[in-house]
This record gives C-alpha cells, structure tokens and sequence, in this order.
C-alpha cells in the first residue's frame, strides 16, 4: 500500500488550494492501466474481508475466498515495487516514508486499539503487533528500506527468494512488526522492482493493445485455478492451504516440518506470479469511469475494515441462505463499498487521518510543505510512462 510519492507533482497537477510548484521538468501522463490494476486490486481486499465469514459455512464461498487470497497481495507487493527505487533514498523520500506510512499505521493503529477495547474488551495497546490490515503497511515500510541494499547485491531477486523460503523455517518469527509476513512477500515486491529496472513492461510492449488470445488465456487461468480449488477442497482445507496463502506462519506451525516445506511456499510464491499476471491481463488498459478511483486506494484500504468489522464479529455474515443470492450480494456489495470509500467526500472527511501532513515532527518543514494528490494502493511511485533511464 502506497500513495504518490514526491515526485507525484510532476505526474498530476496540485490541488486546488495547494502551494505553487517550483518549476519542474515537463509533465508526464499518468498511465491509466495502472490506476485500473490499484483499484482492481482494492476490490478483490474488500471481496476477500467480506466473504471470509461467509466461507466458514459455504463451499462457493470459500473457493472464492482462496481464489482470492492466492494472489492478490502477492499482487499488491508487485504494484509496489514496480513504483519503487533502488538507490539511496533522498530525504524528501525518507520524509514522505514517515507522512505516508509511518505516521497513518500509528494514527489507525491507536484507533483499532481504542476500538477493540471498546467492542472486546482487549487491553492490549501493542503498536508491535499490527491490527488486521495494517501489517501492510510495515511492510510496505520494511520494503522500502530495504530495497537499496538489495539492489547492491547480484541476483537480488534470487536473494529475496531465499529470505522468503528459509523465514519458512523459522517457528519464532511472528507477527511482530509484520516480520513473517513481511519477509515471505519480500520476492513479490523484488520481482516488481526488478521489472521496473529492466523496463520489462515497454521492452515487451505488456501496456500497448492486447492481442484476443491474452484475456481469454488469462480468464482460463484463472478458471482453472478455481476448478482445482473447487474439485479439491477437502483436501486443501485439510492441508490448511488458506492459512499457506496468509504467509505468516512457519512450516513447522502448517503441518510440514519436512525439511521440503519450502518447496510448497515456493510453488505458491510460482502460482501468485502467475494468477497476478493473468488477473493484470484482465484490466483494462485503457482510461475508464473507475481509472482515476485507483488514486485513492489507500482510503479502501485503511477504511473498509472498519466498515466490516461490525459484520464479521456480530456473526451478522454467518449462515446466510441461499448462497447464491448472498455471495453474488456480498460482492456487489463489496465493490460499491470501495467506490464510496474512495469518493470525494470520503476523502475530504478523512484526509487528514490517511494522508497527515504532520510538518510539526520535521526539523525542516519544507520536506513536507507541499500536499500531494490522495494515496493510491499498491504503489510507491505515481503511474509513470516514461523508461527508467529518462528518470
């Protein structure tokens, strides 16, 4: 989860009210497609919160449910690091790291405490330990941080996939900080990255008109992925796949202390490129209604919990019949919850919650003198259209 960087003024022009700009090299569009896939992305969190309740009871839920969590944070990790860079962080940089990440995982943290002390009864104001969605955003942090040094290395992706696949191992990584979590996604947000770096996306032209077999191969990858959840899951549930694909447990804690376990993370880690890329293929590419929505994902993303939260913990989502008229529902649902939650008004009203300036922590407040334009999930740059050597 991201917003646009600093460099966002260069990309869209400032809001009304905000400071001048200094002069700055010419503007560059944003690329629609990628505003489509944020805010693609944003809908299928919604879609998985929501129906998780609803797959404790239904078969279709569930295989949905597991369709969803096979990929697309593994996702939401790519989009990120394709917006991000290697090199040294200049201290604007490092100033918007603290105003986009480390300052709203604080403010909303303290507010899920309050909450669940309130509904729960939980005494429990541990900023360690992150509330339900939230751990993105340390490792989204974590990430950034360390990409610099990655980059130095050979290989780095390589690298990233043996952190991943040997933090499987160990049985006292934990939730705190994000770590687990943190290090197992750490090869998605490399790959995207890496991507990025070597301009994969303009040398094989992936953003220029798609050929007609690109979506319908997609769209059977994607069935196909349903099919076998589908046909197989008793037996997924019984090896605890759902719980694989929260990539927050050791090996050992699944059921697989084999010393092989780390091949199934691996394969998963194959499968979530794969089902990204044929979700990607499905977007559109081109401007839509909904492509300037995918600005302002990171409002979905830190609001919609707590529209849900009443639903899931008063059982208000448990037994409901006929399943064919509630999944269908609860989707639908879900995706108008996005569109709200990123709407103007949700956005004036609680701006200063999800995009805090907070100039008053900085010695030099110029770092953060200029408001720049509403967060966007899955990103740590705005869309750009430009190759990494004209950067």
């Amino acid at each position: 989860i991201s917003r646009p960087s600093a460099v966002s003024s260069m990309t869209e022009r400032a809001p009304a009210g905000s400071a001048p700009a200094a002069p700055a090299a010419p503007s560059r569009a944003r690329v629609p497609f990628w505003d489509n896939v944020r805010f693609a992305c944003i809908v299928l969190v919604v879609v998985g919160h929501a129906v998780q309740r609803l797959a404790q009871d239904s078969d279709a839920a569930m295989t949905l449910y597991m369709l969803i969590y096979a990929f697309h944070m593994p996702a939401f990790a790519i989009i990120s690091g394709y917006f991000s860079k290697g090199d040294a962080p200049s201290r604007q940089r490092m100033a918007r790291l603290i105003t986009d990440i480390v300052v709203p995982y604080v403010l909303f943290e303290a507010i899920w405490s309050v909450t669940k002390l309130l509904v729960e009864g939980h005494e429990d104001f541990n900023f360690t330990k992150p509330s339900w969605t939230l751990w993105f955003l340390l490792a989204l942090a974590i990430f950034r941080l360390i990409l610099p040094y990655l980059a130095l290395l050979r290989w780095p992706l390589l690298w990233s996939l043996v952190v991943s696949v040997g933090a499987g191992y160990l049985p006292n990584l934990d939730s705190t900080f994000a770590l687990n979590r943190t290090l197992a996604l750490l090869p998605f947000f490399v790959l995207g990255w890496w991507l990025s770096e070597h301009d994969v996306m303009a040398r094989l032209r992936l953003l220029a008109a798609r050929p007609w077999w690109v979506p319908v191969a997609a769209l059977a990858v994607i069935a196909g992925a349903a099919c076998a959840l589908w046909f197989g899951l008793d037996g997924w549930q019984e090896m605890s796949l759902r719980r694989w694909f929260f990539y927050d447990s050791s090996y050992a804690s699944l059921g697989n202390p084999q010393w092989w376990a780390g091949g199934i993370r691996l394969l998963l880690i194959v499968i979530a490129v794969v089902l990204s890329c044929a979700f990607a293929a499905l977007v559109p590419l081109r401007h839509t209604w909904w492509t300037h929505l995918g600005q302002y994902t990171m409002y979905v993303y830190l609001l919609h919990t707590f529209v849900l939260y009443p639903f899931r913990e008063s059982g208000a989502l448990r037994g409901l019949e006929p399943v064919w008229l509630w999944l269908p529902l609860v989707v639908v649902l879900s995706v108008a919850l996005a569109i709200v939650l990123a709407s103007k008004p949700v956005r004036i009203v609680f701006r200063g919650l999800v995009e805090p300036r907070a100039a008053w922590l900085f010695a030099e407040r110029a770092l953060v003198s200029r408001r720049q334009p509403a967060p966007a999930a899955g990103s740590g740059q705005p869309a750009r259209s430009t190759p990494p050597a004209a950067r």
